[in-house]
């Protein structure tokens, strides 16, 4: 395995742990540290598995900083005892954020309950719920990111497909409570995402940065399609360019649905990406 690109050239490099989800969270935690990679994004499935505490001490003690949690969301239903399930387990998602040091929760806020039709309730209902979760997640120290999804999930998986809707939601709320995360696999066919961008920097609401490539044929179902930086359509200095000059300066998280990259070594995959992330973000 390549030692990879300079420390320094890595001081903004996140890597998401999706990307490289068939490495244990040890396995990943060790190939950071001997890569030089500092910051990991963390997802709530392996991290519970783990031992939310016991991972907080793991990452802590190597010196890696946790930049965001994924995921809270699917604020979308209307059967009570589903949208109270859904809040309980946003505040477990928050308690779980704020005891791995991350001050930032990615939303994936929800598709339309079955037999609806209705993309306006169903957002409005995404603001009931964040009226609930903000002060909560402000008590704790975090902030809750809504990810606008590409439209193509907005039937099964995110009502919030742009990032003017996006920030329609956020700007409801105290940008310390409620911002966006800007992603380019769902952004980069919208021509209006760089004033929104411009926007949300404005409000100070860009929560996070995440970079995937987009590449084509999609596959099955579509989930796992996003592409390894540089092997797509999206032009990655460019949208680095429009969220710093919006005053974005912190970490940029690559985040890869990949049933190719998760096929490989994954220690081999994290290595490539950060030389990736350096050559088509960096350079």
């Amino acid at each position: 395995m390549s030692t990879g690109p300079a420390r320094t050239d890595l001081a903004r490099f996140s890597i998401n742990q999706m990307t490289v989800r068939q490495l244990s969270l040890p396995e990943l935690v060790h190939t950071c540290v001997q890569l030089g990679v500092q910051c990991v994004g963390l997802w709530r499935e392996p991290v519970r598995s783990y031992g939310v505490e016991a991972a907080a001490k793991l990452v802590r003690d190597a010196g890696l900083t946790v930049t965001t949690l994924c995921r809270g969301g699917f604020l979308t239903a209307t059967e009570p005892g589903e949208r109270a399930a859904a809040l309980a387990d946003n505040r477990r998602a928050i308690d779980e954020a704020a005891a791995l040091g991350t001050d930032t929760l990615v939303l994936v806020s929800g598709g339309l309950p079955s037999g609806s039709k209705d993309l306006r309730a169903a957002r409005e209902r995404i603001a009931d719920a964040l009226a609930e979760l903000g002060p909560y997640a402000e008590e704790h120290g975090v902030r809750l990111a809504i990810e606008p999804l590409h439209p193509m999930y907005a039937s099964d998986r995110c009502v919030v497909s742009t990032l003017a809707q996006a920030l329609d939601l956020a700007e409801r709320f105290p940008a310390h409570q409620v911002g966006v995360t800007v992603d380019t696999y769902h952004l980069w066919w919208d021509d209006r995402a760089p004033e929104q961008i411009a926007r949300a920097g404005a409000g100070g609401r860009i929560h996070t940065f995440q970079l995937a490539d987009w590449t084509t044929p999609l596959p099955e179902g579509v989930l796992n399609g996003r592409g390894q930086i540089g092997d797509g359509s999206i032009d990655m200095r460019e949208w680095k360019g429009y969220v710093e000059a919006a005053g974005y300066t912190g970490p940029i998280e690559v985040e890869l649905f990949n049933e190719g990259l998760w096929a490989r070594d994954g220690r081999e995959v994290l290595a490539e990406t950060a030389e990736r992330f350096v050559a088509h973000v960096i350079r």
